[in-house]
């Protein structure tokens, strides 16, 4: 067959086969059979084989995987994908409507979008022209994995978009999942492979995503929904419900489930409708989602550092077992707070083991008037976090024995402190060796340096061998010493400290992170980190400066200035210092910078991601922000700006356009 012959007959095998899978993976409306679909793709394989060069990436044989990757590369989110706040009952949803209309000035009628909160992974997907080019997961909010080869195994995500009106550029996010089938599917065939069972669709799908070998990943039958846009301007759409049925068009699949609704009333009402069906649905949800419907609503009410202002999760009530209590432990964490937990007889819930379940503190303990040999009603908070609800009294047979909290630590047996108005008992000694464990995960764990090979289990060899004591003496670790561990050898040892070497040198942020100060995790580290610049000048910050930063709150402010008042905290940073360990200051610049200007973007940048642009105005000392307001001194408006830019012009804000951007920013590193 002639080469131009073959072109065609490709492009008419793509269209037909993605045609069909269309209807069959997303409106469950085969047109053909099994077999007919079968012989066309067998066809497409053949003629892809003699002409290789032929191969497009949208193609249906994409979908196979491809060779196994080293290792997933970063990134970055163009808008971060945040997290969602959680409500548990009604009561709370009228609170969340109440702070939604404090911060509007508008008196328009807010309307709203309820959809199921399906419980899978979260993941982002860029097109370009209408083709998939690359696809991440959540990762920490601003930067994910970059998991593109096996989200393309992913049937029911298009490679390429559908329609006339295709758009240059859009980013979608939606979630990643597996129905009760495919999961059940999944198992049977690992059970009859000789494999371990997942024990619940969610960490079957998650860990389907975050395989290196795609091939893996295509064998899996993942679902997929959207549920979101990264930003409106890439769309025609002025609210949720335009935005859904635009979405399916151009042939990304959306949840028959979720429901636009008028007032809170009607989103009551859709819950009560989910709740109901539940467990009629052929994937496992916990909850609601309820978002403000309309795009200029959700740009007034902005993000805080961890959430949408405008959108919540309304949870389900989890679901709860009887268990037996047989005895409760004490763990202590890197703060020192002393935790008891419930030790039970194992029991099932949700599909998943249940041994031990969260007591909280010692105030809880007495509230519900709990003992060891107790019968108790057991459910996943969140249907995640096991813990008690309280004990069945009427089963309770004179056996029952008294829960009585130590008074010392558990583990290193010095007093425990419970600071008054505070319900958590704590081990005020720093050098309790469970603090000093936990501390030394977290610092080389994900939130911390990330150092790869020193998980959990190498901290504590290390510790159990007297390799370390404390933090710095990662830094300090002997080759010889790690070759003669039980287990390792040359190339292990080799690998630590070259994993180690590369940590030495580390963002403000990262290491802000790592210093496990309480209430203070990735995002919040990040926000300290853009707004002081230095690790010199957060040390000396008071309460009040941090409080100025948007996004820091009280108990933050407090936990930060009190973690740098502590002696044995300085002398901890001024070691890690000594050992070589370089913090990359992000100063901001003080002659002719950007200083006292507050920068908002809107629209896409064909130069750079947003993240670079306001990376750039932070690096000369100017400010971003997500929403509109009086304080915004330059909007920088991108290809189809939105309705920011109408408000900045209303507002009399200094507008720029790209290139007026970019001007500007290299004038000042020039001047700088």
């Amino acid at each position: 067959m002639p080469q131009q012959q073959v072109e065609t007959r490709l492009t008419e095998l793509r269209a037909q086969l993605q045609h069909h899978a269309h209807q069959y993976y997303v409106l469950d409306d085969a047109l053909i059979s099994d077999a007919e679909y079968d012989r066309l793709f067998c066809e497409l394989l053949d003629l892809e084989e003699q002409f290789p060069e032929l191969v497009t990436p949208d193609s249906p044989s994409q979908r196979v995987g491809g060779e196994p990757l080293a290792a997933f590369a970063e990134s970055l989110h163009s808008l971060p994908m945040l997290s969602l706040d959680n409500i548990f009952v009604a009561e709370e949803l009228e609170d969340f409507e109440e702070r939604i209309r404090r911060r509007l000035s508008s008196s328009e009628q807010i309307t709203w979008t309820a959809e199921p909160k399906i419980d899978g992974l979260a993941v982002e997907l860029i097109y370009k022209n209408g083709l998939l080019i690359e696809g991440s997961t959540r990762g920490n909010g601003l930067v994910g994995e970059n998991i593109t080869a096996n989200l393309r195994t992913v049937r029911m995500i298009p490679l390429r978009l559908h329609g006339t009106e295709v758009p240059d550029q859009l980013t979608v996010r939606g979630e990643v999942f597996l129905s009760y089938r495919d999961f059940a599917y999944l198992n049977q065939q690992r059970s009859e492979q000789g494999e371990p069972l997942f024990a619940n669709p969610r960490n079957a799908a998650a860990g389907s995503l975050r395989q290196l070998d795609s091939k893996v990943t295509a064998a899996r039958p993942l679902s997929f929904f959207v549920y979101g846009i990264a930003d409106a301007v890439d769309t025609p759409c002025q609210n949720m419900a335009e935005l859904f049925p635009w979405l399916q068009a151009l042939g990304l699949p959306i949840n028959s489930q979720s429901k636009i609704c008028r007032n809170l009333n009607e989103a009551k009402q859709h819950y009560q409708h989910l709740l109901t069906i539940r467990h009629e649905l052929e994937y496992e949800i916990d909850g609601m989602v309820i978002k403000v419907n309309e795009f200029r609503f959700q740009e007034q009410l902005g993000n805080t550092a961890r959430a949408p202002r405008w959108a919540i999760a309304w949870k389900f009530p989890a679901e709860e077992v009887v268990a037996q209590i047989s005895s409760v432990e004490y763990q202590v964490g890197r703060t020192g707070a002393v935790t008891p937990v419930a030790v039970l007889e194992p029991v099932r819930i949700g599909g998943v083991e249940v041994r031990r379940a969260a007591l909280h503190n010692q105030e809880e303990i007495r509230r519900k008037g709990l003992m060891i040999g107790d019968r108790v009603l057991v459910r996943r908070a969140g249907d995640v976090i096991p813990e008690v609800i309280r004990p069945l009294i009427e089963q309770r047979s004179g056996s029952e024995e008294k829960i009585i909290f130590p008074k010392i630590c558990p583990v290193c047996g010095q007093p425990l402190h419970r600071p008054e108005g505070e319900a958590v008992t704590r081990c005020r000694n720093l050098y309790c060796p469970a603090q000093r464990l936990q501390r030394i995960i977290w610092f080389a764990g994900q939130s911390g340096l990330d150092i790869e090979g020193l998980g959990p289990k190498n901290v504590k060899k290390l510790l159990a061998e007297g390799l370390i004591k404390d933090i710095p003496d990662l830094f300090c670790l002997d080759k010889n010493q790690l070759e003669a561990l039980e287990g390792w050898g040359k190339k292990s040892a080799e690998r630590l400290l070259q994993a180690i070497a590369k940590t030495k040198q580390t963002t403000l942020a990262r290491f802000i992170s790592a210093l496990g100060i309480r209430h203070v995790g990735e995002t919040t580290a990040e926000l300290l980190a853009a707004s002081f610049g230095s690790l010199d000048k957060l040390r000396w910050a008071t309460q009040e400066r941090l409080l100025a930063v948007d996004g820091i709150g009280e108990q933050t402010a407090a936990a930060v200035t009190a973690y740098f008042a502590d002696q044995e905290n300085r002398e901890l940073i001024a070691r890690l210092q000594d050992l070589g360990l370089t913090i990359q200051a992000t100063e901001k610049q003080s002659v002719g910078t950007l200083t006292g200007m507050v920068f908002l973007f809107t629209g896409t940048l064909s130069s750079m991601t947003r993240i670079e642009a306001e990376e750039r105005v932070k690096s000369l000392g100017g400010e971003t922000v997500s929403s509109i307001s009086k304080k915004v001194t330059h909007l920088v408006a991108g290809e189809k700006a939105g309705s920011k830019l109408k408000k900045a012009t209303e507002l009399g804000i200094q507008i720029l356009d790209e290139q007026k951007f970019l001007r500007v920013t290299e004038l000042s590193i020039k001047t700088a």
